[in-house]
């Protein structure tokens, strides 16, 4: 997919030399097209290797992809510098007066927390809200997920006994829906998080359709409204090595923390992991772009012809 995003993002040069393509604003005034509009509401620490995983996971379609990276205003990051926001984010505030075709928004390291104690809270439930009139589909990751589910239908996330932490496989079970077309009938995916939401609970809200889960992750994929909401409880954004990091991390502050399950070769942390979720992830993602937000848009926004 041609990626048109600013030109001295940082994470540019690391995409082209991955052989995906990057376009500059000169080229893609020259094309003919509506490009797609779609933010990222960027609620993980390490902004700028989300940032990566994300547009990474976008290189697999046609269409043109005009990215806005959007942040919070009531939460002061303590890992991503200051001017990087300030130079490649815009608040809520400054976006809220616009319409997207798209929107991602990521999870958080605050699951551990009740929703109201997030000091965002307030100012997500204004963009919840605000993604019903001014988004064709929004696309909610692991605690982003849990927050959409409780706020729209009422569902409580649930503390686990230990950390879901690793690789786990996962069963398609709505193969009509093109969200997983090109799906195996099984597919692993990364998970880290410490909360969940019941299947019973996802499966008794009749606005909501399982799309794939693991009897020992629990749901993966749902969605409702025809996939103009659809959520996602795992990460199958990360790369090879966030798993590993994440390990390491929490290990050199002397948590108990357990290996990631099924992903170093052999069990043994000296061992590079395989990579082995990326053709999925790719495709959930693609499948979005194209059958819920390409396919479903506007070609003209009203706000557009003003």
């Amino acid at each position: 997919m041609p990626i048109r995003i600013q030109n001295d993002l940082p994470a540019k040069e690391i995409l082209e030399k991955e052989n995906i393509f990057v376009m500059d604003d000169t080229r893609a005034l020259s094309q003919r097209v509506r490009p797609l509009k779609v933010g990222i509401l960027n609620l993980m620490p390490l902004k700028e290797e989300t940032e990566l995983q994300l547009l990474r996971s976008f290189s697999n379609t046609p269409l043109q992809v005009n990215i806005t990276f959007i942040t919070v205003s009531n939460h002061q990051s303590k890992h991503t510098d200051m001017s990087h926001l300030n130079k490649f984010y815009q608040t809520f505030e400054e976006v809220r007066k616009k319409r997207f075709d798209g929107l991602i928004i990521t999870g958080a390291p605050v699951e551990q927390m009740e929703f109201e104690e997030v000091d965002y809270w307030t100012e997500l439930r204004e963009i919840f809200a605000w993604c019903e009139s001014h988004v064709t589909s929004t696309l909610y990751i692991c605690w982003g997920a849990q927050a959409a589910l409780y706020y729209y239908y009422g569902l409580e996330k649930v503390l686990l006994p230990q950390k879901l932490f690793g690789l786990y496989w996962h069963k398609v079970m709505n193969r009509k829906e093109p969200l997983v077309r090109g799906f195996d009938d099984y597919f692993l995916a990364p998970h880290s998080r410490h909360t969940t939401v019941s299947r019973d609970a996802i499966a008794a809200t009749p606005e909501l359709k399982i799309m794939a889960e693991s009897e020992e992750a629990g749901v993966f994929l749902c969605m409702a409204e025809d996939g103009r909401k659809i959520f996602v409880m795992g990460h199958p954004e990360y790369d090879r090595v966030t798993l590993a990091k994440e390990y390491r991390r929490d290990k050199d502050k002397g948590l108990d923390i357990q290996l990631p399950r099924d992903y170093f070769p052999d069990n043994d942390d000296r061992n590079r992991p395989n990579l082995q979720w990326r053709a999925h992830a790719n495709a959930l993602y693609t499948n979005w772009l194209n059958y819920y937000v390409y396919q479903i848009t506007p070609y003209v926004w009203e706000d557009d012809k003003e």
